[in-house]
């Protein structure tokens, strides 16, 4: 919005006849006024882009009507005006949150120049104000987040009491059920809104890597730092990091990172120099936490820094009713982004959907509906249009126990071969079972082989020689390969 209307207060006849005169005829509406006091009463019936006020009048100065208007009417910018020997009022004035100052005596073009830079500032604090308004209307939570379920009323219910505030959170959740989402929705309907949002998968990075990535490092810090880089803290500082997958960080680091926000302050790798941030920090995992601090993988006193407050996504086989809504919003979304043909789904495909199991969630719906409204040349998708699906629903649909999971998966691989053909089926089942199981232990405990064999219940030189027999290669501190 462009500055229109402009309020001036000054004490002296003089000044007020001369910026009146000289705003009239480039057609702003000018309101004057003698003291702060009648300043502050004009602020209060009219609104005003711009005040040009002077900071001795009598009664109320014009440093207390700066921070009565800064209060009442912060949209307003201020620029006040002062003589030499009152600089240090000046100073104050800039402190206390004046847009811009002028000396006394003032050229008039000197004042037209800074009201054409307050010009230019209002345009772009509109802009931001718009934008922050796009991006939280476009991050409301019924918008981004589908379903209406009871477990997803539970979700809203806690995101609507801590998204206002700076409390950690720790999202936890199976994978696919939409922990960045909710990271970002936390984030967008924040006071943190139009500040970065900075998201770091502490998986997905080596973990030699992964300190740089975090803290920045300085120039010649390690081989191949050859300019200083600042890290995912300084990058999302006044606003929000998601750090997702963050029962994968080295306990090392998590050591550091324990540091970083008990101190709010960093160091880069290869400096000395410690820098304040000011970052909230959402993290999530798709890990039992607790257990990982009782087998001392993941510290204890992070942990509870982390977890002030818990927020549990449910899995998607948990709120089947949300189904069709997310079926709906996934082909809405084909269509948009790839033009795609289908716009609605048969009952008897929708029934299929809503009892499949999804293992990957709201991630693995997504990708089913996006598939097919791609590869189909139909408008109304059927069961042939998924054909991933036959035979996974499983003996028992609602059985989303381990062993219910694991007879849904053999059902489906068995129901591809030839049982004509087998005489070792059960040996081969196990193997295939025994290595992933291992591998998967040997991970989490950092390839301690002690400690998987105790996990296992089974004896450190039984669990060697499978190891050895089924050809797992353990690295030192960092699981298998």
């Amino acid at each position: 919005m462009a500055i229109k209307r402009i309020l001036v207060a000054d004490d002296e006849d003089s000044i007020r006849w001369v910026l009146s005169k000289s705003f009239s005829k480039q057609d702003y509406q000018v309101d004057l006024a003698s003291t702060g006091t009648d300043a502050l009463e004009l602020s209060r019936k009219n609104s005003y882009d711009l005040a040009i006020i002077d900071i001795k009048m009598p009664g109320m100065s014009g440093l207390e009507l700066l921070g009565k208007l800064q209060q009442e009417s912060p949209r307003t910018l201020v620029v006040v005006m002062t003589a030499e020997s009152s600089m240090k009022n000046a100073v104050d004035a800039m402190k206390g949150g004046a847009y811009d100052y002028i000396t006394k005596p003032f050229d008039l073009d000197a004042l037209d120049a800074i009201i054409l830079k307050a010009q230019k500032a209002s345009s772009i604090s509109d802009e931001v104000s718009r934008l922050k308004d796009e991006l939280k209307d476009h991050y409301q939570l019924d918008r981004t987040i589908i379903g209406q379920s009871q477990p997803m009323q539970m979700v809203y219910k806690v995101l609507g009491k801590i998204a206002p505030s700076d409390v950690t959170v720790l999202i936890s959740g199976e994978s696919g059920t939409g922990k960045e989402l909710i990271a970002r929705a936390i984030h967008f309907n924040s006071p943190r809104l139009g500040k970065p949002f900075i998201a770091l998968n502490c998986a997905a990075i080596p973990r030699e890597l992964l300190e740089s990535e975090l803290f920045g490092h300085e120039r010649g810090a390690f081989t191949g730092a050859t300019e200083r880089r600042s890290g995912k803290f300084e990058q999302a500082n006044g606003g929000t990091l998601f750090l997702d997958e963050i029962g994968d960080m080295p306990l090392e680091l998590q050591a550091k990172l324990l540091r970083v926000l008990q101190e709010k302050e960093i160091t880069r790798t290869g400096g000395s120099n410690a820098l304040r941030v000011d970052v909230r920090i959402v993290a999530a995992t798709n890990q039992d936490l607790k257990e990982q601090v009782r087998l001392k993988l993941f510290r204890e006193d992070l942990f509870y820094r982390l977890n002030v407050v818990p927020l549990e996504l449910p899995p998607l086989r948990d709120r089947r009713a949300d189904i069709p809504a997310l079926v709906e919003h996934f082909l809405n979304q084909a269509r948009e982004e790839h033009r795609t043909q289908a716009t609605e789904i048969t009952p008897e495909a929708m029934e299929k959907l809503c009892n499949h199991p999804w293992a990957g969630n709201i991630r693995e719906l997504g990708n089913a509906i996006q598939r097919a409204a791609l590869l189909s040349p139909n408008v109304l998708l059927g069961i042939e249009d998924f054909p991933d699906l036959n035979g996974q629903a499983g003996t028992d649909r609602n059985d989303t126990s381990l062993e219910g999971l694991v007879a849904t998966k053999l059902q489906n691989s068995l129901a591809q071969m030839d049982f004509q053909a087998m005489d070792n089926l059960y040996e081969m089942v196990l193997h295939q079972m025994e290595r992933p199981l291992i591998n998967i232990v040997l991970e989490r405990t950092r390839g301690n082989q002690v400690r998987t064999a105790e996990i296992l219940g089974i004896n450190r030189n039984t669990l060697r020689k499978k190891i050895q027999r089924l050809g797992i290669s353990v690295k030192r501190n960092g699981g298998t390969t």
